[in-house]
């Protein structure tokens, strides 16, 4: 029977952090999976409009990329998101998925980046790899996406892992969810810290990390903080760079397959 690996992403348009994170993670799920093809999905469709605009290159919406698979006959098919949490884009990857399973001997759906205990325990170790050390003057930022959906609770239970793991000096913010940049600010006031290093907590060093994060706009988090006279550094290393980080997304996938 034909094997195949989905690796579905969000998508990002700027192709220095798609290889060095997106392309990282499926080059470790390539590796763990050698008898599986390895397939790529971005469930932006305006991300996929983008890098065919701009360069000619053609990405599989979640549906198109099932609809090959199965119309070249393969017949057990892993589905692996590299989403942070169980949000929106997450249930939409279930959506779009649902109507395949019946094309298929076997479709399996992974599971995103925070989903169970353990997996919070992991990346905070991972982090705490990736951080700079803690200093009494200093703290770090990190910038997560944000959302609406329920599931954002998932970063107020990363920042008490951090927390509880010793990285007191770790703050987590979001830029579409809460906590926000001003809870960030009062967290950081409490601190009485003049230094901060800001950090994605997202997969992709994109616009949001570029531009929102550390960009030279006045309503950039670097420029609301040196607005305040902050010190501020920052970091454009997506997740998705981090060997640590590429192995939870390969055990997701191997569970969805077992």
């Amino acid at each position: 029977m034909k094997k195949a690996i989905l690796a579905v992403s969000f998508g990002t348009s700027h192709p220095d952090t798609l290889e060095k994170t997106i392309a990282a993670i499926e080059g470790a799920l390539a590796l763990a999976f050698p008898d599986r093809t390895l397939r790529r999905a971005f469930t932006s469709g305006m991300i996929r409009m983008k890098l065919k605009q701009r360069s000619g290159v053609n990405v599989d919406s979640v549906d198109s990329a099932l609809d090959r698979l199965a119309r070249e006959g393969f017949g057990d098919v892993v589905v692996q998101p590299t989403h942070i949490i169980n949000g929106d884009e997450f249930d939409k990857l279930r959506a779009l998925a649902a109507p395949f399973a019946g094309k298929f001997s076997r479709l399996a759906l992974g599971a995103p980046l925070l989903t169970e205990a353990d997996d919070y325990r992991a990346v905070a170790e991972a982090l705490d790899e990736i951080l700079p050390a803690p200093r009494q003057d200093a703290a770090v930022v990190l910038m997560g996406h944000g959302t609406g959906h329920h599931a954002n609770a998932a970063y107020g239970l990363l920042q008490y892992v951090l927390y509880d793991r010793g990285r007191r000096d770790a703050v987590i913010g979001t830029v579409e969810g809460y906590p926000g940049l001003e809870e960030v600010l009062r967290r950081l006031e409490e601190r009485k810290v003049r230094r901060v290093h800001l950090v994605p907590l997202m997969i992709v060093a994109g616009d949001h990390a570029k531009n929102d994060m550390a960009g030279e706009d006045p309503d950039s988090w670097r420029s609301r903080l040196e607005q305040l006279g902050y010190t501020v550094t920052w970091s454009l290393r997506g997740l998705g760079e981090y060997e640590a980080i590429q192995n939870i997304f390969v055990r997701h996938a191997l569970a969805a397959e077992a």
